[in-house]
């Protein structure tokens, strides 16, 4: 085969050494960012280590390091915590400790470390670091090691990845773990969610997070709770009366369930805990509600690691090796984050003292800052939770006056259902209501509108669609191009001010059509806005479409079922026979294949189907006919 080993240019691991540990709790995905290093490693032609049991491993030495090979992970992606182990270590907080730590690794040639853990264990390895010339001195006075030794090995270059479920880390938009953590909160909570709503319970959750709220937060955003605590932001006083209103209210609405998410180091505003007890104590008091509690625990660190972070984390490895191949003895430690969709470097300890930070703000009270320490994203959701679990009285509406103007704003579908529609559609709605607009609800897309399938939406008629698939609103691939006028008409009839189309590549053409459309229909000439919710993530300027990752999820499982069945030959014999798998997805998102069956026939479809659609005057039937085709495509 040809050498590939190059397409780097002038990036070399020849003679280098690398070693690779997992620290602290484990993450879904640390396997993955393991297996990452461990393959990057040896295809740029360094040799790779394991360091079993974190620093404990590295204390030790021993049989607890050594050397990986490329075949050494596989079948490493998919599994959940860390295979290489993980451990609290004392013995590293020492000076002897890591004076024994050092010899391990000159012993090895290991001047090259990738630390996979949270701020405490990338603190450890900066440390590490800053001392590493005085640890080879000691080891040269004591004759452990020679002065070429010493001179050989002179540097230590660190590279940290995050791995942590709470997502505690200042600098980095997602840590390892995170996105899997919250896929096992809110798979227990759509489960919790039926017994509730037949016994008509309130259930009180308490997830991970004694010093970041930020799994209560998204959970809640994600799953449309009544109430969330998280130690960043404590309750206001006066807040137990409040959420209890709250909860009433949604009971007299004829919601049959509540639910509350508690992190498990909420605090109120003079730092003292707020307990699912004392929660559940309240509930009972004040409302007579049937209430229970559940506390995940560990099972949010369990399981197998979601898509997301096997792709997060594989990225992370591999952009780890390349800073430290690309290190010079002057350059400090720096930590692979994530920003926007990119893996990027940034020094660790200024992210390590800001994540410091965030604590000290809490401790004294200043929880506004602290919020905005944790970073943008995490301010974003707090706003938008606050935004959509809040319904405002018709007093507390903005009003038509001079500085602001009430719209009329219809909500449609259009395309192939996407799993976060619904959500998107309340998101819309609430957000709208809430800035003193009037919702339009279209069904069935294009075709509903222009056929008057119309009505106004209130806040209340899209409680709980978070959680469900498909599109409630109902969704078609019909185009608007033969429909123009009669949507315009309707536009009229309805009064419609803006347009908000949530779809796929056929919301994206679409909206084409209808702006080409304006210079014949005024009641075009209103703003449009489209959110893309797609399974292929195809459209132009964005990064990734609703329904995407919950796509990717369900291909990854249905992958993963030939590789358990492999797993399992040493116990069954009947599946010690050939088994391949043939990648057959217009989505093109199957491991270790360029092009999977359907996908360049799908690709056709989407590049034609403008030109196909056109009307053809003295055959309108084959123009049906073929849009029909293409839509069973």
């Amino acid at each position: 085969m040809p050498d590939t080993k190059k397409f780097i240019e002038n990036l070399s691991g020849a003679g280098k050494s690398i070693g690779v540990l997992t620290s602290g709790g484990d993450a879904q995905g640390m396997n993955a960012a393991v297996r990452a290093v461990v393959r990057m490693g040896i295809y740029v032609g360094a040799k790779v280590y394991f360091i079993h049991e974190g620093y404990q491993g590295m204390v030790d030495g021993g049989e607890n390091i050594k050397e990986a090979s490329w075949e050494s992970v596989s079948s490493m992606l998919q599994v959940g915590g860390t295979v290489i182990g993980s451990a609290r270590c004392k013995d590293f907080r020492t000076c002897e400790g890591r004076l024994h730590a050092a010899l391990n690794l000159v012993q090895r040639g290991i001047t090259n470390l990738c630390v996979i853990g949270g701020d405490g264990s990338l603190t450890g390895a900066n440390l590490f670091r800053e001392e590493w010339s005085g640890l080879l001195d000691e080891l040269v006075q004591s004759d452990q090691i020679s002065e070429e030794a010493a001179q050989i090995h002179s540097v230590l270059h660190i590279v940290g990845m995050v791995g942590s479920i709470d997502n505690d880390f200042c600098g980095t938009d997602m840590t390892i773990g995170t996105d899997s953590a919250l896929h096992r909160i809110i798979e227990v909570v759509d489960a919790i969610m039926t017994t509730a709503q037949s016994h008509q319970r309130t259930f009180v959750l308490e997830v991970m997070g004694r010093h970041c709220g930020y799994l209560a937060l998204v959970s809640a955003l994600a799953c449309g709770a009544d109430w969330v605590l998280i130690p960043e932001m404590p309750p206001k006083d006066g807040w137990e009366e409040q959420m209890c209103q709250k909860l009433s209210e949604n009971r007299a609405d004829k919601k049959r369930l509540n639910i509350i998410i508690v992190a498990e180091g909420a605090i109120d505003q003079n730092n003292k805990p707020v307990t699912t007890d004392h929660i559940k104590d309240l509930v009972v008091r004040c409302l007579g509600f049937d209430t229970r509690v559940t506390i995940l625990g560990h099972v949010q660190r369990g399981g197998t690691p979601s898509a997301f972070d096997r792709i997060l984390a594989s990225r992370m490895g591999v952009e780890a090796v390349l800073a430290l191949l690309e290190a010079s003895p002057g350059t400090p430690a720096c930590v692979v984050s994530l920003c926007g969709n990119q893996a990027v470097r940034v020094p660790l300890m200024e992210c390590v003292q800001m994540t410091q930070e965030v604590q000290k703000a809490m401790d004294e009270k200043r929880f506004k800052e602290a919020v905005k320490l944790r970073g943008r994203s995490f301010e974003n959701n707090l706003n938008t939770y606050k935004l959509l679990s809040h319904r405002k009285t018709d007093d507390e509406l903005p009003h038509n006056g001079q500085h602001h103007s009430s719209f009329n704003i219809a909500v449609l579908n259009v395309g192939a259902p996407a799993a976060g529609m619904n959500a998107a559609v309340r998101s819309a709605v609430r957000v709208g209501i809430t800035e003193g607009h009037t919702m339009f609800a279209v069904s069935d897309g294009f075709e509903g509108f222009y056929k008057g399938q119309i009505k106004e939406i209130k806040w209340g008629d899209v409680g709980g669609w978070t959680g469900q698939g498909g599109s409630l609103l109902g969704t078609k691939r019909t185009l608007p191009a033969k429909h123009v006028d009669k949507i315009a008409e309707q536009m009229r009839i309805h009064n419609i001010n803006a347009l908000l189309v949530i779809g796929g590549f056929e919301a994206y053409m679409g909206l084409m059509e209808l702006q080409a459309a304006r210079s014949k229909h005024e009641e075009l000439c209103v703003p449009m806005v489209m959110v893309p919710a797609t399974v292929s993530n195809n459209i132009p300027g964005s990064d990734l479409s609703i329904g995407a990752d919950t796509a990717l999820n369900a291909i990854t499982d249905a992958f993963e079922s030939l590789l358990q069945l492999v797993d399992t030959r040493s116990s069954y014999e009947e599946f010690c026979v050939p088994m391949c798998m043939l990648p057959a997805t217009i989505s093109n998102n199957v491991a270790g294949t360029d092009l999977s069956i359907g996908a360049d026939t799908s690709l056709n479809a989407i590049v034609e189907v403008r030109h196909l659609t056109r009307p053809i005057p003295e055959h309108p039937d084959v123009t049906m006919k073929i849009r029909t085709d293409l839509e069973a495509q």
